[in-house]
């Protein structure tokens, strides 16, 4: 082996590489948990309205530990994700000694489900977060199967452009478990649009009810409670007196057939 010069040039730089390797490891933790490089600042970024000051160093004291290389970003992220009303953080290390967090609240949209006490609340993404706010009784109302706020979301931005001209805005939206539509307009009326159909989608049925208001329901100086748009060609209304006097429900309807449903 000796006499090998190969076999011992081989043996020589596998040490030095051990030597090297064991080298860049001593420096690399000496550097990690060097007090010459501490975490000295944190800093936070964002439209802050919920997360308090005393949430943000509850969150800094527990996830931040470690100097500025050796911090735990995953741990930060997790300790300011965990607050009421944020739903997404980004954390940074900014040279030479400074952490920035970046917070992005939810933005409340409608409260979510039958139960006006639950505190669960739907952001403008269609998510589900849990949220305390004063005025959330003024925010629409959105309730459907599980998982089905996305979708609720865009619905709700759709049918509200639809009833624009009208002046009238969607106060509840409701999807049935057999993915059926109900609206209460801000007037007070109920709208049933039933389920989607690939001749007459809801959305349809919503716009050809947006279009004859004026000729039927606005030139009436009563009030509506509900109206059936279920219909091809018309709908079907339910007006407070009549129903209290045992009479048939009023139909509304363009080219309507002699005792069809409008």
């Amino acid at each position: 082996m000796w006499d090998n010069a190969d076999m011992l040039n081989g043996c020589a730089n596998a040490l030095y590489a051990l030597a090297a390797a064991a080298l860049v490891f001593t420096g690399g933790y000496a550097l990690l948990h060097s007090s010459l490089l501490p975490l000295r600042t944190l800093t936070l970024q964002g439209e802050l309205r919920h997360v308090t000051r005393e949430q943000a160093e509850r969150a800094a004291h527990a996830g931040v530990t470690g100097t500025f290389i050796s911090v735990d970003l995953d741990a930060v992220r997790g300790a300011f994700e965990s607050l009421p009303w944020v739903r997404k953080v980004e954390v940074r290390r900014v040279w030479p000694d400074r952490l920035q967090v970046s917070i992005e609240e939810h933005v409340a949209l409608a409260r979510w489900g039958t139960d006006a006490h639950s505190g669960r609340l739907v952001n403008t993404y269609g998510e589900v977060f849990e949220g305390e706010l004063p005025e959330a009784a003024s925010l629409p109302q959105f309730a459907g199967p599980s998982g089905s706020a996305e979708e609720l979301t865009r619905r709700y931005a759709a049918f509200r452009q639809a009833l624009a001209p009208l002046r009238l805005e969607p106060k509840q939206v409701l999807l049935s478990a057999r993915y059926s539509w109900q609206l209460r307009l801000s007037n007070g009326l109920t709208l049933e649009l039933g389920r989607d159909q690939l001749k007459e989608p809801v959305l349809q049925r919503l716009t050809r009810f947006v279009a004859y208001y004026a000729q039927t329901l606005g030139r009436l100086n009563r009030k509506f409670e509900y109206a059936d748009l279920r219909y091809p060609g018309g709908f079907a209304l339910r007006v407070p007196e009549i129903m209290h006097s045992g009479k048939e429900p009023r139909n509304v309807g363009n080219n309507r057939r002699s005792g069809e449903k409008a």
